[in-house]
């Protein structure tokens, strides 16, 4: 067997578009495996015949959907079966780190497939860089936004309280990732009265709209955070 001395900082950026939950995932479950083959075909060639793993960020928006990760609890969705076909919702349980959250038009959800043995491999160390990408976005449109210690995602924390504006729960087999953040841009705040966002009942959520008093393009703030990765993890794309 050959460890793999190749590094491929090469990124493919696709925009899915407003995309159905399902069809998203089983995109991304596709691009994981083949990646994951190729580490695994690796291991069994000599460094010249090795093939470099290829990374992908993939960003979207999804029609009304909430996602309990594999650690959440189910009593953290407060809506039957009924009620979610009234506001048009969908509900799935998925493999990624985290609790119950929401996912719909006018939030940016980002997915980096990307194989960790080509930039660094600590999970720590990713999640907290993909913090950065946001809170840098949000600080572009002068929005002050930050960490709270012992949370996930990014925060804001002033005088009107802390209030989450982007939640995250990525998967890692092999170093490779998937799933992701989701950045609430013009996103309907409403949706999030049906569950307890990310399993925590004492803290509100915003969107850039909320603190911005108007809207923002979504395809916009991508590239921003697009620009913010590629610094960040020293990508190409």
């Amino acid at each position: 067997m050959s460890i793999t001395t190749l590094q491929n900082k090469s990124v493919t950026v696709r925009d899915l578009g407003l995309i159905d939950y399902q069809t998203a995932w089983d995109e991304q479950e596709r691009v994981f495996a083949d990646t994951v083959a190729i580490k695994i075909a690796n291991r069994q060639l000599v460094p010249d015949e090795q093939q470099p793993t290829p990374n992908y960020l993939l960003f979207c928006e999804h029609p009304h959907v909430y996602t309990l990760g594999k650690s959440g609890h189910e009593s953290h969705l407060l809506a039957n079966d009924e009620f979610l076909k009234q506001i048009g919702a969908t509900y799935h349980r998925i493999n990624r780190g985290g609790d119950i959250t929401y996912h719909g038009p006018g939030q940016l959800v980002g997915y980096p497939i990307l194989d960790l043995d080509n930039f660094f491999t600590d999970i720590h160390r990713y999640m907290r860089l993909l913090e950065e990408a946001i809170i840098l976005t949000v600080n572009d449109y002068g929005i002050n936004a930050g960490r709270i210690d012992g949370l996930t995602g990014v925060w804001l924390d002033d005088d009107k309280g802390p209030r989450k504006i982007c939640a995250m729960g990525v998967k890692a087999s092999r170093w490779v990732t998937m799933h992701g953040f989701a950045l609430n841009v013009n996103t309907d705040l409403s949706y999030f009265g049906h569950i307890v966002p990310c399993g925590i009942a004492d803290k509100a959520v915003t969107s850039m709209q909320q603190e911005l008093g108007h809207p923002v393009p979504v395809a916009e703030v991508a590239q921003h955070v697009q620009r913010h990765l590629v610094n960040l993890f020293d990508m190409t794309i």
